[in-house]
């Protein structure tokens, strides 16, 4: 189950850096509902191996990447990789011309490998719990067909 996947992720991927309650904040025991739903409206793919789901990621309509997440016993694997590539071909087809994300600071470096930069940086406040974020954007160079 993704929300599974989620929970494990930031408790263990993210630990280092973030506290406890910013973690619990994050991703709390009990998966907040109204947060999950929207996944109906968005593009999703779900990385499978063995029959376990070992990946996740998913965007909106309008380019916005909101969930992107590896199980933590397959980090760098390249399965971030590909998914936001999943990410991006969606994007071109519908001739966005970029992606943006709220990055944790633990994806930082990932987001910024492909290509992404940071536009700022923001304390949300996330049930209670201030949580540094980082807005990111990727330019998508689209060629449309001839």
């Amino acid at each position: 189950m993704i929300q599974q996947l989620f929970y494990e992720t930031v408790h263990r991927v993210n630990a280092t850096d973030y506290s406890l309650e910013q973690l619990q904040a994050l991703a709390p025991e009990q998966p907040d509902r109204e947060s999950w739903i929207l996944l109906d409206q968005q593009y999703c793919y779900i990385v499978e191996y063995q029959r376990q789901i070992v990946g996740f990621a998913s965007m909106t309509k309008e380019g916005s990447l909101d969930f992107l997440y590896v199980h933590k016993d397959f980090q760098n694997k390249g399965i971030a990789s590909n998914l936001l590539k999943q990410m991006e071909r969606i994007a071109r087809k519908f001739q966005l011309d970029k992606i943006v994300t709220e990055s944790s600071l633990t994806a930082k470096g990932f987001f910024a490998s492909k290509g992404f930069l940071v536009l700022k940086e923001s304390d949300n406040i996330i049930r209670g719990v201030p949580i540094v974020k980082l807005h990111m954007e990727k330019t998508l160079h689209y060629h449309p067909s001839k």
